[in-house]
């Protein structure tokens, strides 16, 4: 009995927990369990080991009640489908449980009737858009609804507590007709007056604080309102400030003019007059904001920041990402292109055709293929969605936004949970995915250039074809450093298709100089024959930093239909270089990542009978580092593609004469005409076999006579853009970004390209 130990309540979940005897059956009677009280639900576990990852039962109390049967018994009951008979080492105990489950069910009982409208106390727009006002009121309202729930707390005591005084007085009232009489008499009466007075204190305690929340909620108006008057402030200064810059602009655009004795003066006075003109403005204007970046204000609100698209000087990064939505009317990128006044971004389109009905049997193509290598084999265009692989892989940069915010942690540890959750991203866009991106060509390169709207510009190439093998490389003016090389393996096992993206991946953060390192998990395609066809994550991932030692393992669970966690779960550790914990992350990777900050671990269970031990971490509340955006309206007739998705095939002027935009192929897929695209699908794949046959030719007779027949290279291709060698960190042989891509952009040089279409 000395090993039930009083429960410990740890205030910042709310949560209660510890042994306590639970009734089994007759023939074991009462057995000792852990019991956890959290959210208004009770749970309980054989160990302290088994909190993570096997739960025996649960109540929920908002339904439940709680009945007391003698000193140290207590019953628990959801009608008749659940019922604990539970036992308290003492009374003392016993009480301790008994108040900590009335308030964890009225609590409970509260939030179950507040949850219709929970989700109208806090809007969704995150706080770097309201800067100038709005971060603020979001932090009165939370602080006046820690009040209120805390009032509410109170006044859920002062009801157990005039409850049980009333239980009480009645008590001594029943004494005290006894009619006792001398001291016993008046000991009853002393106690009977102390608890009026006692209900008397608590109830005019619980008034005070109801006073003070009302007094708050009033100030809270006016402090709102100044709040207000404050942002609106920002937002004309930093108006008047633009105009005053390009203004400037104006008057030395058109001293310059009349220095110059131009003929055509009219065109320097005012935007838009001439093509020369144009130019000059938007360059100079560029100039101008960036001589005095202090007087730059990050704008209160996106709808009154029309003309900050342009990342001129200073503007606060975390806004670049919504930059895209912000224009009412944008016009092409391209800088050389007249425009009235600044070029704004490219309005990226939102819809693709809709994906044609086309029937196919399924079985007669994959029959022949079990056991083999797919990308050996060649598919019709039925089975893919119509981007490539090069694309695909770009697609990874979709929550970029976390690269930019690790740039900005001073913490190693805490930029380790952002990469982890990036890495963690990547899968996101899986879901529904069903379909198998384009196989990329040799040589084919793919380009994804978000400099202005998101400070990042990304190429990828296809660097080998047996085994295909595609090469990214990424780079952010915010701080951060992308490059991988991907082979993916496939087999199909008859049932499912199981993918292994072979390579690891590099993020490289310039100011704190951290090296990270990951791989993809395995990816398992299931009902290929028969059913529904659904997408699976499986497998552990090591994300290191080479440059302090840290490390993050993170665990995708497959898919079981017995197991009793969420589905598509995700938990991490993240460990310095000795092995300690400071953060656990947990989450999905289709849905959301959180993390907590590891107050203490210990190892759970008391023995080895009951399987591995594991280790129990207590961790503060846990806080969101990712969420899914959604997908956009119809995206279940355009291949479930994301917002970016849509734009990744989009035509852009400028890009190599390889870039997969220009896939002929894969663009008459997108089109709906998938008759064509097959067709033009295997003239694409001939023309490839006939150029590496050509290849094999050539080096076969640069062979001299003392080179062997087994060291001779068979095929003597080179990628363009990225060159082998072995990397300085893991020592595997890589494809590395080696420069001139985007220079031979900027002058529209394109001869090194090869004819690929």
């Amino acid at each position: 009995m000395s090993e039930a130990k009083t429960p410990t309540p740890t205030p910042p979940g709310d949560t209660y927990k510890g042994w306590v005897f639970k009734w089994t059956n007759y023939i074991k009677g009462y057995q000792r369990r852990w019991f956890v009280l959290s959210n208004g639900l009770l749970s309980y576990y054989r160990t302290q080991a088994e909190m993570g990852h096997t739960c025996r039962g649960t109540i929920n109390l908002a339904t439940a009640t709680i009945t007391v049967d003698d000193a140290c018994n207590f019953v628990i009951s959801n009608g008749g489908a659940q019922t604990y008979h539970l036992k308290a080492s003492c009374e003392v105990e016993r009480q301790r449980w008994i108040t900590a489950l009335e308030l964890a069910k009225a609590k409970a009982v509260r939030m179950q009737a507040e949850s219709d409208d929970s989700g109208d106390d806090f809007p969704s727009s995150s706080p770097r858009i309201t800067q100038g006002g709005g971060s603020q009121n979001s932090e009165v309202q939370s602080a006046l609804r820690t009040l209120s729930n805390k009032v509410e707390d109170l006044s859920t005591c002062n009801d157990l507590i005039s409850k049980h005084g009333s239980a009480l007085q009645r008590s001594l009232a029943e004494l005290d007709g006894l009619r006792l009489t001398g001291e016993a008499g008046d000991k009853i009466r002393q106690v009977t007056e102390r608890a009026t007075l006692f209900r008397i204190t608590s109830n005019a305690m619980i008034n005070a604080c109801r006073d003070f929340l009302t007094l708050a909620q009033t100030h809270s108006k006016r402090w709102q309102k100044a709040l207000q008057a404050e942002r609106e402030q920002r937002v004309r200064l930093e108006e008047t400030l633009e105009q005053l810059a390009k203004q400037h602009n104006h008057l030395e655009r058109a001293f310059r003019g009349a220095a110059q004795a131009s003929p055509d003066n009219k065109g320097a006075a005012g935007p838009g007059k001439g093509e020369a003109s144009d130019e000059d403005d938007d360059n100079e204007f560029f100039d101008a904001m960036e001589e005095a970046p202090e007087f730059i204000t990050v704008p209160a609100d996106p709808q009154f920041h029309k003309r900050s698209s342009s990342n001129i000087s200073g503007l606060n990064s975390e806004l670049c990402a919504d930059d895209q939505s912000l224009n009412e009317e944008p016009l092409a990128m391209n800088q050389e292109s007249p425009s009235q006044e600044l070029v704004p971004l490219k309005k990226r389109r939102t819809r693709i055709p809709d994906k044609p009905n086309y029937s196919l049997n399924l079985w007669s193509i994959m029959k022949n293929c079990i056991g083999k290598e797919l990308s050996k084999i060649p598919m019709p265009v039925n089975f893919n969605e119509p981007i490539s692989m090069l694309q695909r892989l770009s697609e990874d940069l979709e929550y970029h936004e976390l690269l930019d915010k690790a740039a900005k942690c001073q913490n190693s540890l805490e930029q380790m949970c952002y990469v982890a959750a990036f890495a963690v991203s990547a899968y996101s866009t899986t879901v529904y995915r069903t379909g198998k991106p384009f196989n990329p060509l040799l040589g084919e390169t793919y380009e994804l250039d978000r400099k202005r709207e998101s400070g990042y510009r990304s190429l990828c190439e296809q660097v080998s074809h047996h085994p295909p093998a595609a090469a990214h490389h990424a780079i952010s003016d915010r701080g951060w450093t992308l490059r991988q090389e991907i082979t993916v393996a496939s087999k199909f096992r008859g049932k499912y298709l199981s993918i292994m993206p072979l390579g690891t991946i590099h993020a490289v953060f310039e100011k704190s100089n951290n090296h990270y390192t990951w791989k993809k998990v395995t990816t398992t395609v299931h009902n290929i024959i028969v059913g529904k066809l659904w997408i699976d994550q499986s497998g552990e991932i090591d994300v290191v930093n080479h440059t302090t030692g840290d490390r993050c393992h993170l665990k995708f669970a497959p898919y079981s239909y017995f197991s009793r966690d969420v589905a598509r779960k995700v938990t991490g550790v993240v460990m310095d270089k000795d092995g300690k914990a400071h953060y656990v992350l947990s989450g999905t990777w289709d849905e959301k990542m959180e993390f907590s900050k590891v107050m203490q671990s210990s190892r759970g269970g008391e023995n080895g009978t009951e399987g591995k031990q594991k280790t129990v971490y207590q961790t503060l509340k846990a806080r969101e580092l990712w969420r899914r955006n959604p997908l956009p309206d119809g995206a279940e007739t355009m291949y479930y593609f994301t917002a970016l998705a849509l734009t990744l095939n989009e035509p852009e002027e400028g890009v190599a004469p390889t870039d997969s935009r220009r896939r002929p192929d894969q663009r008459l897929m997108e089109e709906g005409r998938w008759d064509e695209a097959n067709a033009e699908k295997q003239r694409l794949e001939e023309k490839q076999r006939t150029a590496r046959r050509e290849r094999e030719r050539e080096a076969a007779s640069q062979r001299t006579s003392s080179q062997s027949e087994e060291g001779a290279p068979h095929d003597s291709y080179l990628a363009l853009w990225f060159e082998r060698c072995e990397d300085p960190i893991t020592g595997e042989e890589i494809h590395i970004y080696k420069g001139g891509y985007w220079e031979a952009k900027e002058r529209g040089s394109w001869e090194s390209c090869p004819n690929i279409f």
